[in-house]
């Protein structure tokens, strides 16, 4: 598919960009003209991605990063500068969701803060971090991936919670970043198509039953609300939530086909 030139000369990162949602959200951008810098835990994966998109005449790299250490996002995004001359746009979408225990109370400590400190703290670390240089770029934008558990309950309570407070920070670091010219956004996915659903086809299959328009989303969903919302299309629009869910949160579905159900006995 042949995209408008939008991140021409935009230097990028992209937290969690080895698989999924963070992959498509870097190949987006790239084919979009950016420079990105893919970042995950998975440093191997990251760089055969990144490889993938040289090899389409794309312009990327990758660098293995851990988002629950600050020396590592730190070093992240001096890299993203000193390769690229600027970082002009910080995607967050490095997240942890551990399957919960099933009583509430006998979750360990261990995992809720894992995946608060990974899915929330480490958005945080890397705005801290990215910050000083997309203002300095002049036409700076973050853009964080959330979930529709942030929203609804959905289970995974860690997971959950950590992607409500993303919410909040996103808001927050808007109003502080505004006067120096910085945006910040969040992409709300609901269900995607990712290698975390791979041989659960039957679950999709049902899943797709609660989606009013049908389907599971794909990574390229997600994608392309994030590369409207980091580009300047979206110059006047700051501290909002764009909701990417197939009308999931918007509709109940279930209700909708009970009370069908229910007038035709």
């Amino acid at each position: 598919m042949t995209h408008t030139k939008r991140f021409e000369g935009y230097g990028v990162l992209v937290t969690g960009a080895a698989r999924g949602i963070g992959a498509a959200i870097a190949r987006r951008l790239a084919e979009e003209g950016a420079r990105v810098l893919l970042t995950d835990r998975d440093g191997p994966v990251a760089e055969k991605t990144a490889a993938e998109l040289r090899e389409q005449g794309l312009t990327a790299e990758a660098l293995e990063c851990d988002v629950a250490d600050r020396t590592s996002v730190e070093g992240a995004v001096a890299h993203a500068v000193d390769a690229f001359g600027s970082l002009d746009v910080l995607v967050n979408s490095a997240a942890s969701c551990t399957p919960g225990a099933p009583l509430f109370e006998d979750e360990p400590d261990e995992t809720w803060a894992r995946d608060l400190d990974i899915t929330l703290t480490g958005p945080y670390r890397c705005c801290r971090a990215a910050l000083p240089h997309l203002a300095a770029s002049g036409r700076g934008a973050v853009v964080n991936i959330g979930s529709v558990n942030g929203l609804q309950d959905f289970g995974n309570h860690a997971y959950s919670a950590a992607k409500a407070g993303l919410g909040s920070l996103t808001r927050t670091v808007a109003g502080h970043a505004a006067a120096r010219g910085v945006r910040v956004n969040l992409v709300v996915p609901g269900t995607v198509r990712t290698s975390a659903w791979e041989g659960r086809d039957d679950e999709l299959a049902e899943m797709r039953k609660l989606y009013p328009l049908g389907r599971v989303g794909e990574p390229e969903d997600i994608a392309a609300a994030v590369a409207f919302l980091a580009s300047r299309d979206a110059a006047w629009i700051t501290g909002t939530t764009v909701v990417v869910d197939g009308g999931l949160t918007a509709v109940n579905t279930g209700f909708h086909a009970a009370v069908r159900h229910g007038s035709d006995t």
